[in-house]
């Protein structure tokens, strides 16, 4: 019997939760909450202390990958989650896949479409040692970066909730 070779993007089936929901009145780390409201200028509660670099529709909401906050403790690097002011804990999702322009539904009403990745800001250099807070640039070490987005739908999110991607051929520059 012949086998059938499915052409489906890898992100077909990108799946992941919410594992915390992180929001401060301005600087790191940032600390978690159950639920959040999230609106098209970020999540309600959530304040950025330098908005030329941090914030805006573009910027509103700020992800991060469990796995990686976890490969870095590995490392000896003292980072927790929202330590690095991420708003959104992520984990099961293959984080080196996602880039700009995937979108992701995150429980079952917010939408959002990744803008950008995060470049690392001194502010939160006592999270690394030795002061390699570089380690999470994208152009250093790709893979390892916070992702920024902009909210296309709002809604409520809280922990525990599902992350599935919205469109995967975005990656491969189907339509």
């Amino acid at each position: 019997m012949p086998q059938s070779h499915s052409t489906q993007s890898p992100l077909t089936n990108l799946q992941g939760r919410i594992v915390q929901i992180n929001v401060s009145d301005g600087g790191v780390p940032k600390q978690s909450v159950p639920s959040v409201q999230i609106n098209q200028e970020g999540l309600v509660g959530d304040r950025q202390k330098n908005l030329k670099h941090h914030g805006g529709p573009d910027r509103a909401v700020c992800l991060w990958s469990t796995e990686i906050i976890d490969m870095l403790q590995g490392e000896g690097h003292p980072i927790e989650p929202g330590a690095a002011g991420e708003n959104i804990t992520v984990a099961g999702l293959d984080w080196q896949l996602l880039m700009p322009g995937i979108q992701l539904q995150l429980g079952e009403k917010v939408l959002v479409e990744i803008t950008d990745y995060a470049q690392p800001c001194r502010t939160i250099v006592r999270y690394f040692k030795l002061r390699r807070y570089g380690r999470i640039s994208q152009k250093r070490n790709p893979g390892m970066s916070r992702l920024y987005a902009k909210v296309l739908e709002d809604g409520c999110v809280s922990v525990g909730d599902n992350i599935h991607c919205s469109n995967p051929a975005m990656s491969y520059g189907e339509s």
